[in-house]
């Protein structure tokens, strides 16, 4: 039937109409939407406990390996891409489509791994007072960016320099640089106000004594 049922004050046509196709096909799409798992896309995802044991292991080595590039500052890929240089079976026993080596995959997870460090950070720093320190300078494609750290005390009466983040800017005016340190920290839910030091680098636009960030 097109256009839906319309004789609504004929009761004795519901059971013919739940009879026909069109209305059995609509009755499948809305149990579909509304019964959690029975969708085609949750039905395809679907894995066995052990699948998924195996994933969250092969997931855990993979942060670590990640993570001890990280700490070394090594790249996560070569100019080698080829699976002669790993061992064993690492990859032969994983899915094909599932190995966490795509490049794409690789920038999710470290990603993940900046922001659970950021957090930490932001858990140590607390509501207390802290310090800046700024730097800019280009990258290997001569795109100009700002590094910026913090500097506080520790729960541990210890002083600390934690790296908050760098980003691209479009110029190394003193009034750019200004706005993208405001902007990285609020990101971060951390005031102007609380700063108690900055620390710049010798340039006029960083710490010039007329046009200065500083200033």
């Amino acid at each position: 039937m097109n256009g839906g049922f319309r004789l609504w004050n004929h009761t004795s046509k519901f059971d013919k109409h739940a009879a026909c196709k069109s209305h059995r096909l609509a009755q499948e799409k809305f149990d579909s939407f509304s019964i959690t798992g029975t969708s085609i896309a949750n039905t395809l995802v679907k894995r066995t406990t052990e699948e998924k044991v195996i994933y969250k292991a092969r997931l855990s080595y993979s942060l670590k390996c990640l993570r001890f590039l990280l700490r070394q500052g090594l790249a996560c890929r070569g100019h080698d891409e080829s699976e002669e240089p790993l061992t064993g079976n690492i990859l032969k026993n994983a899915p094909k489509n599932n190995k966490l080596t795509s490049p794409r995959i690789q920038k999710e997870l470290i990603n993940c791994c900046a922001k659970e460090t950021t957090k930490r950070i932001m858990d140590d720093l607390g509501d207390d007072y802290f310090a800046i320190l700024a730097d800019e300078s280009s990258d290997v494609y001569q795109k100009e960016q700002l590094a910026l750290c913090l500097r506080y005390v520790d729960k541990k009466g210890k002083v600390a320099e934690r790296f908050l983040g760098v980003v691209h800017v479009g110029d190394t005016t003193s009034a750019t640089l200004k706005l993208s340190i405001e902007t990285l920290l609020m990101e971060h839910l951390l005031s102007l106000s609380r700063i108690r030091g900055q620390g710049y680098d010798g340039t006029s636009n960083m710490k010039g004594a007329v046009n200065g960030l500083k200033n």
